[in-house]
């Protein structure tokens, strides 16, 4: 069960990488596409978080893997981006922790006896 700090932490990282690739990619020339592939991801976790999906926050995780490789790409190859990319592995590095957190406490607990 995810703890309500991280599940908080988690549900607005999730929004703010939903916000953040929204306003990315808003004068795209493939608006749609872009949307469909980065925003509606974050965006539909965050609501299934919400609704108490048990699964939202691993895939949350498996998700922000491909997040945080494309804000690297995009900090070390497009001068225009790097700031946006920046946010990107912040967050994406936010939601990876907060989705692990669950299990980083089950598998470092002490033991009860």
């Amino acid at each position: 069960m995810m703890a309500p700090g991280a599940r908080s932490v988690l549900l607005l990282a999730l929004l703010g990488l939903a916000a953040l690739y929204a306003c990315w990619f808003f004068n795209d020339r493939h608006w749609l596409a872009t949307q469909l592939v980065f925003t509606a991801p974050p965006l539909a976790l965050a609501i299934a978080l919400r609704m108490g999906w048990r699964k939202a926050g691993f895939w949350a995780c498996v998700l922000a893997l491909g997040w945080f490789s494309h804000g690297v790409m995009s900090a070390w190859s497009d001068a225009g981006t790097r700031l946006l990319a920046w946010l990107a592995i912040g967050l994406s590095l936010v939601v990876i922790f907060a989705g692990s957190l669950p299990g980083l406490r089950a598998r470092f607990s002490r033991k009860q006896r």
